[in-house]
């Protein structure tokens, strides 16, 4: 049986005063906890833009062309993608790499539907483990 392993964070972070994309986005990623302090050089948020760019053609990128187009090494490039796959926000098919669902939206949506099932499945859980032990 495979275990599938997904890391869903959630940071409660203002959203910017100003409308600015760019912060905008940074917020959006931030708040799912996927650009961390140690990203000197902002790799994470620029992977994440050429993902969001490369939804408007539903083909998705590899990891070959999106160290390219960011001028990274493609193990930068496949530490962050497999860390937005494990965040449940990046689908990998045929070797290339989509945003979940193609909008920002549904990715929430999505998200939301993860963490609604993997609570039940710990609600469910918890009731046996309760009843075992007589509570």
């Amino acid at each position: 049986m495979d275990i599938i392993h997904q890391r869903i964070t959630i940071v409660k972070i203002q959203k910017p005063m100003r409308q600015n994309i760019n912060e905008e986005l940074q917020w959006f990623g931030n708040s799912l906890g996927l650009f961390g302090l140690r990203d000197k050089d902002q790799s994470c948020f620029r992977i994440f833009i050429e993902l969001l760019k490369a939804t408007k053609s539903k083909e998705g990128l590899t990891s070959d062309e999106i160290a390219y187009k960011l001028d990274l090494s493609r193990g930068t490039v496949m530490h962050h993608v497999n860390k937005m796959i494990d965040a449940g926000i990046v689908i990998s098919h045929k070797n290339r790499y989509l945003l979940r669902g193609g909008k920002l939206q549904y990715i929430i949506e999505e998200l939301r539907k993860d963490m609604e099932r993997t609570f039940a499945d710990i609600e469910s859980a918890s009731k046996e483990i309760d009843d075992e032990m007589g509570l």
